[in-house]
């Protein structure tokens, strides 16, 4: 009993810290938009440069998730991501400096790579060397929760609250939420065995296997980062459909929310790739959703890309820790980082494509969905290597057995 309250506390942090780090320091950003466009003065091509400027925040994070390898450092460097958070959303009221905008949308993705890698990181460690699942459906509800909450806050705020008392009340929401994601995590186990005694070693994949599956990863940064920044914007400058946009991005995180707990129980049934292959598919068609036109089809693609693109992480960063469970952050750095490059590049030109057209943002919809068709036939072909790798292993291993 005592161990499965220990289990929960430790899923608690990491819940609590993504509900910080991604929900409150990186997506309040997304409902905020509109209001800091009419209120603040934020333009169009400026919206999408904070967040590629977000995103390099998070790119950086990554590279040095994958270069550290120290168990001790990577609790310290968590523990200060959640305080990073927290001054970042706080940074956000204080100024209509661009300048400030953009060192705080830097530091928050700064943040969140610490939740999301150091965090999952320790979090999956301390779950191996338990000897529980080693899932991390749970733990990501996180962001879901964390997406829907601050669509349901902002909508609720707005109504007496301008954008810039909306980012200092955020703020004293994430000051609770710090509490439980510094107190419940524990100190990390450096010794290199599991509770029971067994070595934890490493069992990494092909260099060919990593390259396509960061190739792969890329085309999901792309075709998650669009909708997940400009979701909100697109749809309210859909026809009918003025003011829709935090109600879209609320039933996002609804979708989200329960997302990595159903992916892994897929995941378990046909296999983490199949199921990789079957949220990429299902993603495509979340995205182009809103597009058809209504607000039945545009909550139904939100519903949908919510409940696809958190899982795709989570599956990600699952099959990375398993490949390194005496160091899973190293591997899922790397991963990220090749996301990460993604959420750079992408709401920079979707941001350009906008001002390019008056406004309109729905342009960067049919260039998430084209990436992610060219990523769902990157993991047809993994799944083919992966394939051929396990037939030329299993003569080798016959021979190799006494």
């Amino acid at each position: 009993m005592n161990e499965q309250r220990e289990r929960l506390k430790v899923l608690g942090a990491g819940i609590f810290s993504l509900l910080l780090a991604m929900g409150v320091a990186r997506f309040a950003y997304t409902p905020l938009l509109p209001l800091m466009q009419q209120q603040a003065g934020l333009g169009i091509a400026d919206a999408g440069w904070l967040a590629a400027i977000n995103y390099g925040g998070y790119l950086c994070g990554a590279l040095l998730a994958s270069l550290v390898s120290d168990l001790v450092l990577k609790d310290k460097l968590y523990r200060i991501g959640m305080i990073l958070a927290i001054a970042s959303t706080a940074m956000m009221g204080l100024s209509t400096d661009p300048t400030v905008w953009a060192i705080s949308r830097f530091v928050a993705g700064l943040s969140s790579a610490a939740a999301m890698l150091f965090g999952t990181g320790l979090i999956l460690n301390w779950l191996i060397r338990h000897q529980h699942r080693s899932e991390l459906g749970i733990h990501f509800a996180g962001i879901g929760l964390g997406i829907a909450g601050c669509a349901a806050a902002v909508a609720l705020m707005q109504h007496w609250l301008d954008w810039r008392e909306q980012w200092f009340a955020l703020t004293a929401l994430g000051c609770l939420l710090a509490i439980p994601a510094l107190r419940w995590l524990p100190a990390p186990d450096t010794s290199g065995l599991t509770r029971s005694g067994e070595k934890l070693e490493d069992n990494p994949p092909s260099p060919l296997f990593m390259r396509l599956f960061m190739a792969a990863y890329f085309c999901a940064g792309v075709g998650y980062v669009v909708s997940a920044t400009f979701i909100v914007a697109i749809v309210d400058r859909l026809p009918g459909m003025a003011g829709q946009g935090t109600l879209v991005f609320l039933a996002l995180g609804v979708g989200a929310a329960p997302a990595c707990i159903v992916w892994d129980l897929i995941a378990r049934r046909i296999g983490d790739l199949n199921a990789l292959i079957a949220a990429a598919v299902l993603q495509i068609a979340g995205i182009l959703l809103p597009l058809a036109g209504g607000l039945p089809a545009a909550l139904a693609g939100a519903m949908l890309f919510g409940g696809t693109f958190i899982g795709m992480v989570s599956l990600v960063l699952t099959m990375a820790g398993r490949y390194y469970p005496t160091r899973p952050a190293k591997m899922m750095g790397k991963m990220t980082v090749s996301y990460g490059v993604a959420q750079i590049l992408a709401p920079a030109i979707t941001g350009w494509l906008a001002a390019s057209r008056a406004g309109d943002y729905a342009v960067g919809l049919y260039l998430a969905a084209g990436v992610m068709l060219v990523g769902s036939v990157l993991l047809l072909v993994l799944k083919v290597v992966q394939r051929r790798e396990a037939m030329a292993d299993a003569p080798l291993a016959s021979v190799l057995q006494p």
